[in-house]
């Protein structure tokens, strides 16, 4: 009867352990990651047509570099901004794939801007050095109104999340969650471009 009972314990605790490992949040304090993200559920992409778009996002701050920036530098461009921090698992996932997206559109009306949500600027630079992103970012961490700016058009529920604004400043498409391949991005932006060739 013992033996039947100990067995009995230990697959509730067999079971027991295996349901905790479904849990995300349980995994990150098992891993020590602590970082923070947790993925809703997945990666997810919306487009909005011209006509249900919102008002244009209108936003300044200052980039990792220290220089001014706003939404009036990026007039007439279509603008693709990711916000990211350096811990976010995802997000040093997804930085060459952003990276690729960028360049695939190198002189052409396109620009790429971070949304740095967390981090000082030394660990942004540090960021993009280590993982080869030619971009700059915003800060946003100290700068409730820049968060504003961008929440006020559109939800932003998870990190990473990346926008898509077309050449009015309106957010034109959104991905949520990690990208798994620049193409899916390079798509989205081909289409905004599209709109007012």
């Amino acid at each position: 009867m013992r033996r039947i009972l100990s067995a009995a314990a230990a697959l509730a605790l067999v079971v027991g352990l295996a349901s905790c490992s479904a849990d995300p949040l349980a995994e990150q304090y098992r891993a020590g990651d602590n970082k923070g993200y947790i993925a809703a559920n997945g990666f997810q992409t919306q487009e909005i047509a011209p006509e249900n778009r919102g008002e244009p996002v209108d936003f300044a701050g200052t980039l990792d570099n220290g220089s001014a920036v706003s939404s009036a530098d990026y007039a007439g461009k279509v603008l693709v901004v990711n916000f990211w921090y350096a811990t976010c698992g995802p997000c040093i996932i997804e930085a060459p794939r952003l990276e690729q997206a960028s360049q695939a559109f190198e002189g052409q009306d396109v620009s790429f801007l971070g949304v740095n949500t967390y981090d000082q600027p030394a660990t942004a630079l540090s960021f993009a050095r280590d993982n080869g992103v030619s971009y700059s970012s915003v800060m946003a961490v100290d700068d409730a109104e820049l968060k504003l700016a961008f929440a006020d058009k559109t939800p932003i529920n998870a990190t990473p999340t990346t926008l898509v604004l077309d050449r009015q400043g309106r957010v034109a498409a959104r991905v949520i969650g990690e990208l798994p391949e620049a193409s899916i991005l390079e798509a989205m932006v081909r289409t905004v471009v599209a709109e007012s060739a």
